[in-house]
């Protein structure tokens, strides 16, 4: 459970340092993000879940996370899929279960979100 939290907790970081921040901060985010993707990748396998066949826990703790994804690879001219193809699959594959569907934000209401924050803080 303490290595999921640690995971969670470097996706959300280095995902927030790729919208807020430009230059060589932001080149070194995208790089942590993909190394941090690349390494649940890793742990995800061949499998269709974390947990094998199973929709499990460490699935139910991930996929919220994904939903600011697209508003990442927008901000920072980057490709989960270039570079965690099956990753990318496993987003796919939880985003499209209904119970998934129904409770996680869309990714333009995220984006939009992101983007009045960078408004609001002069970022943009």
């Amino acid at each position: 459970m303490v290595m999921v939290t640690k995971i969670m907790t470097q996706v959300f970081n280095e995902g927030n340092t790729i919208w807020m921040t430009k230059g060589e901060e932001q080149e070194t985010a995208k790089k942590g993000f993909i190394e941090i993707l690349k390494q649940l990748e890793g742990a995800l396998g061949d499998k269709d879940y974390f947990g094998g066949d199973v929709f499990g826990f460490v699935d139910i703790i991930l996929v919220p996370l994904t939903s600011w994804f697209d508003a990442y690879e927008k901000l920072g001219g980057i490709k989960v899929e270039d570079h965690c193809p099956k990753f990318k699959a496993w987003m796919k594959r939880c985003t499209q279960r209904e119970s998934v569907a129904k409770l996680l934000p869309s990714s333009d209401k995220v984006y939009e979100f992101i983007i009045n924050m960078k408004k609001m803080n002069g970022m943009e």
